[in-house]
């Protein structure tokens, strides 16, 4: 179920985001700038993507990363659900 899939990223994004920043962060909404809005640096993207490889099971291609990617919460979640959708895809 999408919607589903969507809480458990937004979820995992919130939490790896705590850990990288290492301060609280607040309730996550679709149109949060990651580098604006939440201070997120270069250093800090390389770390939550392995956390969220790590806690997702999911498996980035760091050549298909694009700066849109990391522009906003909604555009980052709506990037990991079509990488874990692909890797159900290659499954099943």
């Amino acid at each position: 179920m999408p919607g589903t899939q969507t809480d458990e990223i937004r979820t995992a994004l919130h939490d790896g985001l705590t850990e990288v920043l290492r301060k609280d962060v607040p309730e996550l909404h679709d149109d949060m700038r990651l580098f604006g809005d939440l201070a997120l640096d270069s250093t800090g993207v390389i770390e939550l993507l392995m956390e969220l490889e790590d806690s997702l099971g999911l498996q980035i291609d760091p050549d298909e990363l694009t700066p849109e990617t990391f522009e906003t919460v909604g555009a980052l979640i709506g990037y990991i659900r079509a990488c874990l959708e692909g890797a159900q895809d290659a499954v099943g």
